[in-house]
């Protein structure tokens, strides 16, 4: 299935609805990022990404807690925060969102705003169809769940790939998705709940 192939059943199951909520889920390093962009240039116009990403915590938050190391897993997010945003977004009216910044590694609150205008939201995120409390409320606000497969050894050379664009060492790269970005696919994959559809990206 490709971008267009994507937009055009969101646009099929659409038709008739008012505002229509793609999940785009699965684990780190499978592209949800690159297709959930592609797959919203596609849709055009009235089309926006909702990325989950904007509910890490922040890192000293993180340290406070003890889960540093655990960065990226579920206990890292603010997820009733994000349940909070899909009510807001399903009720409709403007909304700011949180939006991840990679390069400085934090999130930026009110980084973009959704109106309502924007009738196709593709929503992206690791853990939108896990199958633990609370993150099992989301599925409740999606029409539409999508769900990424790649093979785990892709996944592996992916995020050891991630790792060293982000300047680690590759002796140190590999250490982090071993200890951390691997178990977090491992639970993605393990404990997610069936999506409508699955799909490869490459």
């Amino acid at each position: 299935m490709t971008p267009a192939d994507l937009a055009q059943r969101i646009r099929k199951e659409a038709e008739g609805r008012g505002r229509f909520i793609t999940a785009l889920a699965g684990p780190p390093g499978a592209g949800k990022s690159t297709l959930a962009a592609a797959v919203v240039a596609a849709l055009g116009e009235g089309a926006r990404v909702v990325p989950m990403d904007g509910f890490h915590y922040d890192d000293r938050v993180l340290a406070q807690r003890g889960l540093t190391k655990r960065k990226g897993a579920p206990e890292t997010f603010d997820v009733l925060g994000f349940l909070h945003l899909m009510h807001r977004l399903r009720e409709g009216g403007e909304v700011a969102i949180p939006v991840f910044d990679r390069q400085m590694e934090l999130s930026r609150a009110a980084a973009d705003v959704v109106t309502d205008e924007d009738r196709f939201l593709v929503v992206e995120g690791n853990y939108l169809l896990l199958e633990e409390d609370p993150w099992r409320r989301l599925r409740g606000f999606f029409d539409l769940t999508v769900f990424l497969d790649v093979p785990f050894p892709e996944l592996e050379r992916r995020l050891v790939q991630r790792g060293m664009q982000a300047g680690r060492t590759p002796e140190a790269a590999a250490d982090w998705a071993n200890s951390n970005d691997l178990p977090n696919a491992r639970r993605v994959l393990d404990r997610s709940c069936p999506a409508d559809a699955v799909i490869r990206w490459q």
